[in-house]
């Protein structure tokens, strides 16, 4: 999985660096520590210069069934046979109110 540091992915949004803080605080966007422990965001996250459509509803979702964000991550590129994909493959094809349902029912 391709990994944005903090200042990538505010390029990569056009916003400035303490935007992406606050998305990650907010829920729009979920970080993970790369292998030298920095915070980062997944680059697919981020599609058009915009957060991806949904995202901000299945983070959400996920974080008031009490996942951390390391396993909203690993939920989000684990591979679903029933979508078929991953959940963020889904969201990143406009399919967001099948992988809403999916986080809806994993969380309980």
């Amino acid at each position: 999985m391709e990994l944005l540091t903090f200042p990538a992915a505010a390029e990569a949004l056009g916003v400035p660096i303490n935007r992406v803080h606050q998305f990650v605080r907010d829920g729009h966007l979920v970080a993970v520590p790369d292998e030298r422990g920095v915070r980062c965001v997944p680059a697919l996250l981020v599609q058009s210069g915009m957060v991806v459509k949904s995202l901000l509803a299945v983070i959400t979702v996920l974080r008031d069934a009490q996942f951390a964000d390391h396993e909203i991550v690993d939920w989000l590129f684990r591979e679903d046979d029933s979508l078929p994909g991953s959940p963020i493959e889904a969201l990143r094809a406009n399919r967001g109110s099948e992988v809403k349902r999916r986080a809806q029912v994993a969380g309980y």
